[in-house]
């Protein structure tokens, strides 16, 4: 999808301290645990059982989270449907290649398989967690200048990987032209099956048609940079989750969420990290940010019409046709 899924509840998270949260909602029923750690085995993974929780919000992926007897902390995505495998098959192969051009921690995979993806936990901590009831958890400031400077940092490095090299890995690779192109057909796709609020529609049109808002340079990114897929440690970027949507495309995909969501100076200073970095600024990059923010709820109906997953389609209704629109 070509916008952040967070409306959806796709989150991967990495506790702290796995062991600690073995009573909350997360833990698995015993049958259920009896599996998970079979499954581990399986793998060569043995676990401890009373370290094991789940997290069960991922639209694609189950995961767990437990601690081996040797002491080191595992993260364990278990794909929920065969259609997945393909995508993380080029996840996996992404990850291999961009380590190496990365200061920040991402995931490791010493597991792969169609049955299970497993790779040691990240250092830092989530900013930001969903509870099993869907209560949305900040441990983060949006207004630290710290995150904001690391975050930039961070982006300027990722933009600069070679996208030819990044494509070759599998991800989609889209020119400006597509990219621009792809969020034309999405609004039509989601227009025919869904009510837009009228005001919502008008201003993604006015977006689309807009020259001056659109770079001229595709990049690598994640596509869902923000603060649940963000691990840190005090007030600094330690590491980055959850590669599924990684293309070559819009670099203001990898800045939105900031943009939307942190004070102005806190956006500012991200920018500046990236520019220092050997990010390109597009002279409207941050108000293309904020425009391509609103239109989340565009990938959000594509999800729904390419999964057909009903129980998400009156959320995807709700957020493209809010009262509030005006």
């Amino acid at each position: 999808m070509r916008a952040t899924r967070q409306t959806a509840g796709m989150t991967e998270t990495s506790p702290s301290s796995p062991s600690s949260a073995t009573a909350d909602a997360g833990t698995p029923p015993p049958a259920d645990l009896e599996q998970l750690l079979a499954l581990a085995a399986d793998h060569g993974l043995d676990l401890l059982g009373d370290s094991l929780r789940t997290e069960e919000i991922g639209l694609d992926f189950r995961v767990a989270f437990a601690r081996s007897r040797d002491g080191q902390d595992w993260v364990l995505r278990i794909p929920r449907r065969a259609e997945v495998l393909a995508r993380a098959a080029v996840e996996g192969r992404l990850l291999a290649h961009l380590a190496p051009h990365l200061d920040v921690a991402i995931p490791d995979w010493r597991i792969n398989t169609e049955r299970l993806i497993a790779y040691p936990l990240l250092p830092g901590t989530p900013g930001l967690t969903v509870d099993p009831d869907g209560t949305v958890r900040w441990h983060l400031d949006m207004a630290s200048s710290e995150y904001a400077r690391t975050l930039g940092t961070f982006l300027a490095q990722l933009h600069a990987v070679d996208p030819v090299a990044a494509a070759d890995t599998g991800i989609p690779s889209r020119t400006p032209e597509q990219v621009r192109a792809g969020w034309r057909e999405d609004l039509a796709r989601v227009a025919e099956a869904f009510p837009i609020a009228p005001a919502l529609r008008e201003r993604w049109e006015a977006w689309l048609a807009e020259d001056s808002y659109w770079p001229d340079r595709s990049v690598l990114t994640h596509g869902e940079v923000y603060p649940g897929h963000t691990l840190v440690r005090g007030e600094r970027l330690s590491a980055v989750l959850d590669w599924t949507t990684a293309a070559v495309g819009d670099p203001a995909r990898d800045l939105m969420f900031q943009r939307s969501s942190a004070p102005p100076e806190a956006f500012e200073a991200t920018l500046a990290a990236y520019e220092d970095g050997g990010g390109a600024l597009h002279p409207r990059l941050g108000e293309h940010a904020e425009e391509m923010f609103s239109a989340s709820p565009l990938a959000y109906g594509v999800y729904v019409l390419e999964t057909g997953e009903e129980e998400h389609r009156a959320a995807a209704a709700a957020a493209l046709d809010p009262p509030d629109a005006g």
